[in-house]
């Protein structure tokens, strides 16, 4: 059967734990490619360029914004974020299942390219990752002793702005339990497997 990839589009707030729900995703199904997103900030702890983000410059990131080489962009707490084309079309043409780690100004943004994109329009699924309250969200991004008080309180009412746009997605995982949660976006990737809008031709004529 000849079939389109997936484009499963992850998005919640900052803390929910997104970042280790694809690491266990991709540990249970390897054939899933995870697209490496751009980013202005600097590195934390261990990350490494080309491996969880590519880290570009100011001056290099606005080059690539300014060449249309994006599927999305936003601007995040004063630093930029963007998914790269190349990341992902071409891996749906082959029919790759990706999945792509954005925030929600960028999970919107495709959702809105789709409307006029028949690739994106007929791969993109939208998942929402979310605490299972806005307290135990503050509790993980106060453990995580990588921001400030002040931070922390930017992130959290980031946070709750952006939960407010669940509805936009198709799937809504709440992170309470990180084995049931991941469990549930196995069956997310499942199920966008057996969709009939990826198959490119006509079957049983």
């Amino acid at each position: 059967m000849n079939k389109l990839g997936d484009l499963i589009v992850l998005s919640g707030p900052s803390g929910v734990g997104k970042s280790t729900l694809v690491g266990k995703l991709i540990e249970q199904k390897p054939e899933v490619e995870f697209s490496i997103s751009c980013t202005t900030r600097a590195p934390r702890g261990t990350e490494k360029h080309g491996v969880e983000y590519y880290f570009l410059t100011r001056e290099e990131f606005d080059a690539k914004r300014k060449n249309n080489e994006f599927i999305e962009s936003a601007d995040v707490f004063s630093n930029s974020y963007g998914t790269l084309k190349s990341e992902v079309i071409d891996r749906l043409k082959r029919g790759a299942q990706v999945v792509l780690d954005i925030d929600v100004q960028g999970a919107l943004q495709i959702r809105k390219a789709a409307e006029s994109d028949d690739i994106l329009k007929r791969t993109a699924v939208f998942v929402m990752i979310a605490p299972p309250d806005l307290e135990t969200l503050k509790t993980r991004l106060a453990g995580r002793a990588t921001d400030s008080a002040e931070q922390v309180a930017q992130r959290l009412a980031k946070a709750q702005s952006e939960l407010q746009n669940f509805r936009s997605y198709d799937y809504l995982v709440v992170n309470d339990d990180l084995e049931k949660a991941s469990q549930e976006l196995a069956a997310v990737f499942t199920a966008a497997s057996a969709r009939t809008s990826t198959i490119k031709e006509e079957l049983f004529v």
